[in-house]
């Protein structure tokens, strides 16, 4: 047991001081955004949204996700990264606050389109920040540290957003999200004052190539972004499936997906540091973890068991250790071509994008088709993305790039 510990402890080892302190600052603003997976039951129980209007509201939340993406790319180039994320996480908790006092369809769609154009600026100014304060050899392993920073988050969230809801209502959960956010902005003008971090990794590359002339990288973009419709699946359709056939409370849902993040917690740094290790390159293990994410839809329609639910989770859990990590790394190895905000936005766009259609598409096949058929329809987009990586990695070992 100590040998495994000691094991376990030196999967971290060699990491920056710096990343350590970005990892606690995510954790600490992750630990507040315990609204986005109950976002859907309360917009439906709490305002009486119907499932159309929430699908408008899901899109609004990623709309404003892209546009702010794009801008936080743009602003990280031109402006730095320090300056970009102080502002959005200081913006970001006073918005969350006022959300709660939005009631009206138009006024929340707007509400939570204005709180995510400013909170996504803050990300790709944040991995950016990452790869400046990482060893080229320990950027993966940084990437898999701030994940698990977000997944400890995120699994003490719910579960203390589900309390939350039981105790005093879903108006706690964004004062929360709030304070937290300014908690965290205030840990980073303490600690990562360029006055007083020090960069470690900051070549700035001459004649940069642009994005968009970088034909494998837009082949992994529709890879990314179709991994991102099918796995922000359990922040939208999934809590509503838990709740309305197998009668989940909020309280268990937030253990459901408090489970999620244990298991990234315990296991992922030790995953990824034995991957890393390995023979596999980067493209072939986002496929296996895209396939995994794809297969835990498909066992939900293998019984009615609930424990069923358990297993799909863990399907998604591993496919989601090893998909996130290795393909930021991707991105950040072809951003040294180029500006690394405008490629690392544009890898987080792919996701920004997903919760534009993602969530929309996933309500709307549930209320036509039912959860069943809408989970197949998930297996199929995953099944394509499984193509797409296919055809990246035969591109890249054409021209002898695969890494």
């Amino acid at each position: 047991m100590k040998t495994l510990f000691n094991n376990y402890i030196n999967t971290f080892r060699g990491l920056s001081k710096e990343v350590w302190w970005l990892a606690l600052m995510t954790f600490i603003n992750r630990s507040g955004t315990m609204v986005i997976p109950f976002l859907s039951i309360y917009l439906t129980v709490d305002l009486e949204f119907s499932l159309t209007d929430v699908s408008w509201v899901m899109s609004c939340f990623g709309l404003g996700s892209v546009v702010g993406t794009w801008i936080g790319g743009k602003l990280t180039d031109q402006i730095g990264y320090y300056k970009v994320m102080v502002r959005s996480l200081l913006s970001t908790g006073i918005l969350f606050i006022a959300l709660q006092f939005l009631t009206t369809f138009s006024q929340v769609c707007l509400g939570i389109f204005l709180v995510m154009v400013v909170a996504d600026t803050f990300r790709p100014a944040m991995f950016v920040a990452m790869s400046v304060y990482s060893k080229p050899e320990n950027k993966t392993r940084s990437v898999t540290l701030i994940r698990l920073a977000i997944n400890l988050g995120f699994s003490a969230g719910p579960v203390l957003g589900g309390l939350i809801i039981a105790t005093i209502g879903y108006s706690g959960l964004f004062w929360v999200d709030g304070i937290t956010c300014i908690l965290a902005t205030l840990l980073l003008i303490r600690v990562l004052n360029p006055r007083v971090a020090k960069p470690i990794d900051d070549k700035i590359t001459e004649n940069p190539v642009s994005v968009f002339k970088d034909g494998p990288f837009w082949i992994f973009f529709v890879a990314m972004l179709i991994f991102g419709i099918i796995f922000l699946q359990y922040f939208s359709t999934m809590p509503l499936y838990y709740k309305d056939i197998h009668r989940l409370t909020e309280p268990e849902i937030g253990l459901l997906l408090g489970l999620n993040g244990f298991f990234i917690f315990v296991l992922e740094m030790p995953l990824i540091k034995w991957l890393e290790d390995s023979r596999y390159t980067k493209v072939g293990l986002m496929l296996f973890g895209l396939l995994l994410t794809a297969l835990s839809f498909y066992v939900l329609n293998l019984t009615s068991w609930i424990g069923i639910l358990v297993i799909g989770m863990l399907f998604m859990t591993v496919g989601e250790m090893i998909a996130f990590p290795f393909s930021n790394a991707f991105a950040m190895n072809r951003a040294k071509k180029g500006k690394q905000g405008q490629y690392l936005s544009m890898y987080i766009m792919a996701f920004s994008i997903a919760h534009v259609f993602g969530h929309t598409l996933g309500l709307r096949l549930v209320d036509s088709l039912g959860y069943d058929n809408t989970w197949y329809v998930m297996v199929g987009l995953g099944i394509l993305g499984v193509l797409l990586l296919l055809y990246l990695r035969k591109i890249l070992s054409t021209k002898k790039e695969l890494t």
